[in-house]
């Protein structure tokens, strides 16, 4: 049987992959790079799902390499959404 951790933790890695390939997609279909909203989402989500993961095994690199990511995830996310109400 699979260890709980184990799943949370490749749980936490898919969502934080397919990010990448979300984005290709959608700089695909515009034809050029661009880094869709849902892009940050699944940055975030995956990053605190790692992050749960890490602090699980007591890592302290895997655990301040993710800290540092959620911060820049949820920062990229308050400057989008800020900038959407600006515009409203």
């Amino acid at each position: 049987m699979l260890n709980v951790w184990l799943i949370v933790g490749l749980a936490g890695q898919l969502l934080f992959a397919a990010r990448f390939i979300v984005q290709w997609i959608c700089s695909e279909r515009r034809g050029e790079s661009y880094i869709p909203i849902v892009f940050w989402y699944l940055s975030l989500a995956g990053g605190v799902i790692l992050l749960v993961y890490a602090i699980s095994r007591r890592d302290p690199v895997f655990i301040l390499g993710q800290t540092g990511g959620v911060f820049v995830y949820m920062r990229n996310l308050h400057l989008i959404h800020a900038k959407q109400k600006e515009g409203a």
